[in-house]
């Protein structure tokens, strides 16, 4: 397969209109943008005010891609996430009529995900991973591409509910965002407190351009030595164990490699890199692993963790 520096060119065009929106947060863009050419999901964490929202929104607009939004309250229904159905009355006669929820766009934002309910947590499962929706007795199909976006705020225990494993598993990266730099943070005051602008975006790709892409990632070649590398990586976070006491799932292996070749594609390269697995191990297992009581006792984060195992994993 001949990659050209085409691609490179489209991302980093991409990358660029998105500056016009959003200051730094490069990283973030490129991984939303892998979890996008994975045709998966992704799950954004950090403080409030980091311009995750608009991160997604602005990406959204980029792409043409239909976009909506979904706030998450402790109140929310499965029924306000999927649709319901409507009594409509014509022509003296009562028939019910399905009204679609806020699901059926290509890009669904679902915004501080954890202060939803289980149950409604659960109604995005069936549309993240089969990309349908059933409803009573009907199941409908979702338009392509799709992805769900998911933010959390890690601050906020108050009305919270975690993320069951198996849901945070259906994210194929767990992003997190930090704070900007002096510099960007400059940047941000100057631009969102002077006179104000709405930034003129162009569209960069539509639909058919993000399903031609989704085909060319997974032709992207691997080297063995890599892919076993990247087996190798994921099986020792299920036998390090005076670390980890609960290791990642071959979903994984899957994720991890699939992710390597959309940031290969991305960088206008026909080959996938260590380097590649460097970077995206850390989203790919940050939600996968649960530390044992003695690594948490010292104080290791995740990442941590997940450092140690690359290290040993050469």
């Amino acid at each position: 397969m001949a990659i050209t520096k085409n691609y490179k060119q489209i991302f980093d065009e991409l990358k660029k209109e998105t500056g016009k929106v959003i200051i730094g947060q490069e990283e973030i863009v490129e991984q939303i943008m892998i979890a996008i050419l994975c045709d998966s999901n992704a799950l954004l964490e950090g403080y409030p005010g980091l311009a995750k929202t608009l991160t997604v929104r602005t990406l959204a607009q980029i792409m043409d891609l239909k976009f909506s939004r979904i706030q998450n309250t402790p109140d929310l229904m499965p029924s306000d996430i999927t649709g319901t159905y409507i009594i409509e009355e014509s022509g003296g006669k009562r028939n019910f009529k399905f009204q679609p929820g806020p699901v059926f766009a290509n890009v669904v934002l679902a915004d501080e995900i954890n202060r939803a309910t289980p149950k409604t947590q659960s109604a995005l499962l069936e549309a993240m991973q089969e990309k349908q929706v059933t409803v009573g007795t009907q199941t409908f199909k979702l338009d392509l591409p799709f992805f769900v976006l998911a933010t959390q705020n890690p601050i906020e225990q108050e009305g919270t509910y975690p993320l069951p494993e198996a849901q945070a598993d259906r994210f194929l990266l767990k992003i997190a965002v930090n704070y900007p730099t002096y510099e960007q943070e400059l940047q941000i005051v100057d631009r969102f407190t002077a006179e104000s602008k709405d930034a003129k975006l162009k569209v960069m790709l539509n639909k058919n351009h993000l399903l031609t892409l989704q085909g060319l990632t997974r032709q992207v070649p691997i080297a063995n030595d890599i892919k076993q590398r990247a087996v190798k990586v994921i099986l020792a976070t299920r036998q390090n164990k005076e670390v980890i006491q609960y290791g990642a799932s071959p979903r994984a292996s899957i994720g991890l490699i699939l992710a390597a070749k959309a940031r290969a594609l991305m960088q206008g390269r026909n080959h996938v890199s260590n380097e590649d697995l460097n970077i995206l191990a850390y989203p790919i297992l940050r939600h996968r692993i649960i530390l044992n009581f003695e690594a948490e006792r010292k104080g290791m984060s995740k990442d941590d963790a997940i450092k140690q195992i690359l290290d040993k994993v050469k």
